[in-house]
């Protein structure tokens, strides 16, 4: 998949609107394809050129080993592994786990680690965040007839012409209420929980993205990559959509699972956690809503349904030193661009369903960008799988992550995840005494089932296991020598990224 990542401002809009079709000023600018009406073009937002990473045996449940060149740690907690070296997902290349996805959020320029140089926030429009000016065309809506509970005003004019006025009977917008279950009460009543993070690196690097409160101490959940640049010793932030603004620090953070958690400093006493659903009783089909600041846009609403379950899925910003995450997703068709990255994937209820983290996107850029934006196609996290790790994070400050102690292949493959003859490193492809030599694996052997969810490669047999809790009891069902077989194990744990 395409990469995108956090940290370009969108660019000031031009300070003239753009020119309507019948209007003769627009004749200089040439005139615009047949169809189409000329617009004013934006100024491009810089972006980093994504590069692709090696693929290599990855230890299962413990993440894909090192690019090639330099051998890759032991399977032994060696972790994470990079994204898989394929065509980019988004821009024909192998779907599935094909690819890197790209992260839903908004990216720095310059093309080194998670974005570009640091840039500052355009100059801000009077009413409003992100410096855009737009034109907007006022049409005066004329009724007539009799009923309907409306009224109506008379004014005559100095000259004698008359002109008659139509008005709703409360007389205002703000007091018109939405029903509960409405997309527009819903919205009203999650945006106050939702905050836009601006993450600054010491080294000037940084991004944007979104996140949500979690509960009344001040802890906000988002991405890993949208704080990625703000671990060491870099500047936070959040801001609500009221315009309050909040310095915060980062709790822990989950590179294998794209999972981060901030603690907001002088937090207020009044924060609204927003409620947490279960993704397990989401069905395709169900209505979402996702929130987030799509190219700098803060407090932004879309909405979709669920396309599929358990998708397996692995992003990266896909640069040559990235380090793979992977997710058995949520996918969505509710629109979600750079800057959408740790925003709440809501239900039609309103509870946060997952994390929306990443995309698969066209090579065409967005916005009138080098970036791209949303086909339709947007992952996110299981809700329930990252309030366990959020849990953990707030604990401990590490990750906790379940695995099976064997190494597989990362190459694109249909038929399973093969345990591969030789460990990350030169290590045994097999860990002694681990969960899947206790079960008689061996190096040769091809997963094909994890319970009853179908493994068709490397990937996803991590996705899988990652779903599940160190302790889990789990049935892998496997090929050997044209023979299948079934086998029970306890899934073995493993703390921290690295």
């Amino acid at each position: 998949m395409s990469t995108e990542n956090e940290g370009n401002a969108v660019p000031p809009a031009p300070s003239a609107p753009p020119v309507p079709v019948a209007s003769s000023a627009a004749s200089p600018q040439g005139s615009a394809p047949e169809g189409e009406a000329p617009t004013a073009q934006l100024p491009p937002v810089p972006q980093g050129a994504p590069a692709t990473a090696g693929q290599g045996p990855v230890p299962a449940g413990q993440g894909a080993a090192h690019p090639a060149g330099p051998p890759a740690p032991a399977p032994d907690g060696s972790w994470p592994p990079p994204p898989p070296s394929t065509p980019s997902y988004g821009d024909g290349g192998a779907g599935g786990f094909g690819g890197a996805a790209g992260f839903g959020g908004q990216g720095g320029a310059g093309g080194t680690g998670w974005g570009a140089s640091y840039q500052q926030p355009a100059p801000k429009a009077r009413d409003g965040r992100g410096g855009l000016v737009a034109a907007v065309l006022v049409a005066a809506l004329v009724a007539g007839g009799l009923g309907g509970g409306l009224g109506y005003t008379l004014a005559k004019d100095n000259d004698g012409n008359g002109s008659t006025t139509v008005s709703a009977s409360d007389g205002s917008a703000s007091q018109v209420k939405r029903a509960p279950g409405t997309i527009a009460n819903v919205a009203s009543r999650a945006l106050p929980s939702t905050v836009t993070i601006e993450a600054e690196g010491s080294d000037g690097q940084g991004g944007t993205g979104t996140g949500f409160v979690f509960d009344k101490q001040g802890h906000i959940v988002t991405n890993n990559h949208v704080v990625a640049d703000a671990v060491n010793g870099g500047k936070l932030s959040a801001t609500f959509p009221d315009g309050k603004k909040y310095d915060a620090e980062v709790v822990g953070h989950a590179q294998g699972y794209d999972v981060a958690v901030i603690k907001l400093k002088n937090a207020p006493s009044d924060l609204k956690p927003l409620a947490l659903g279960n993704s397990d009783n989401v069905a395709v089909g169900d209505e979402t809503i996702a929130i987030g600041a799509p190219f700098g846009l803060s407090n932004t609403v879309t909405t979709g349904i669920i396309s599929a379950k358990d998708r397996p899925v692995a992003s990266s910003d896909g640069s040559s030193s990235s380090k793979a995450s992977y997710m058995s997703a949520l996918q969505t068709d509710a629109s979600i661009n750079p800057g959408n990255s740790g925003g709440p994937l809501l239900s039609a209820s309103g509870a946060v369903i997952g994390i929306n983290s990443a995309i698969q996107s066209s090579s065409s850029g967005g916005f009138g960008s080098g970036q791209s934006g949303s086909i339709g196609l947007g992952f996110a996290i299981p809700i329930n799988q990252a309030k366990y790790v959020a849990q953990q994070l707030i604990k401990t400050g590490k990750p906790v992550y379940a695995k099976i102690g064997a190494s597989v292949s990362l190459e694109d493959s249909s038929d399973g995840a093969k345990i591969t003859d030789q460990g990350a490193g030169g290590a045994a492809p097999v860990e002694a005494g681990g969960p899947a030599a206790k079960a008689g694996l061996k190096p040769g052997d091809v997963i094909t089932k994890l319970d009853d969810h179908v493994i068709d490669s490397g990937p996803t047999l991590i996705g899988e296991i990652w779903t599940h809790k160190p302790g889990d009891k789990v049935a892998i069902t496997y090929k050997r020598g044209g023979q299948e077989h079934t086998v029970d194990l306890t899934l073995a744990s493993r703390d921290g990224d690295g």
